[in-house]
């Protein structure tokens, strides 16, 4: 593949509705970004929701109605999040996958998240991923320090590879708690990953334009979204997902890498036609 895979991550679990505005957390909003960030050239969708207070949830009924909802109106990949919130038990975490999304995230584990600690012991990451070959759900390995990395090689020494056959990370970086958004970082962890292995990468924050640079340069691909960031530049706000999809896109192209579309990234992944 010579293009590059455009994930958008377009809600997140921490934003406030109300400072944030433009953050979309009903499911008719929800599904207006999602199509809107698909015609800007995101051929993945990485999804958390919320409930009727803007609050960030885990309920199984509503992930359904969200995966149908996004199935029926864009062709997206539609990837759920299995971290939702640091104070999400594991049980409901692990219930994320009875929605019978495309993909999930996988977090390889436990990270300082701020002033928070976003846990995933062993145990839970291991009973994550064989769940995952059983619903034959594609996982995308969250690595957010190099502990996480060495984590996935032993999750794949020990059981094996992931449904769909094929191994995609992506490289959250900049969180407080967790490895830096700079050049350096990214092409160590970059070396580090299992052989074969593909990447994107995530800049938090005031990280985002580096890392995104960065991991054009070094040949991996794109998560960008208003979970990860609201700052479109200096003292200006986003306006929305689709203009942060849009100008990875440009600079995609400008690289002469330009956008997958979300056939592409099925085939990319190893994952099968949509539902």
């Amino acid at each position: 593949m010579t293009g590059t895979l455009i994930t958008v991550a377009a809600t997140g679990a921490e934003a406030d509705k109300g400072r944030v505005p433009a953050l979309p957390v009903t499911l008719d909003e929800l599904t207006e970004t999602a199509a809107q960030c698909r015609r800007a050239g995101a051929a993945v969708i990485h999804v958390h929701i919320r409930d009727d207070d803007a609050k960030p949830t885990l309920d199984v009924g509503r992930l359904k109605d969200t995966v149908a909802a996004l199935r029926a109106a864009t062709d997206l990949v539609v990837q759920l999040s299995t971290g939702g919130a640091v104070t999400d038990g594991f049980d409901a975490r692990l219930a994320v996958l009875d929605a019978a999304p495309d993909a999930c995230s996988l977090t390889c584990g436990t990270v300082n998240f701020g002033d928070d600690v976003f846990a995933n012991p062993w145990g839970f990451v291991k009973d994550l991923y064989l769940l995952t070959k059983e619903r034959s759900v594609v996982p995308e390995f969250e690595l957010f320090d190099f502990g996480h990395i060495a984590a996935l090689h032993r999750l794949l020494g020990e059981f094996g590879p992931p449904a769909g056959g094929h191994v995609h990370c992506d490289l959250v970086m900049g969180v407080p708690g967790g490895m830096p958004g700079d050049a350096a970082t990214l092409v160590a962890a970059v070396q580090a990953l299992p052989g074969g292995a593909t990447w994107s990468a995530t800049g938090i924050g005031r990280t985002t334009l580096p890392v995104l640079f960065g991991a054009l340069s070094a040949g991996g691909h794109l998560r960008v979204g208003m979970e990860d960031t609201l700052t479109y530049s200096r003292g200006r706000p986003v306006t929305g997902n689709a203009e942060l999809v849009q100008r990875a896109a440009d600079l995609a192209s400008l690289a002469q890498r330009p956008p997958m579309t979300p056939a592409q990234a099925r085939e990319f992944l190893g994952i099968g036609p949509p539902a």
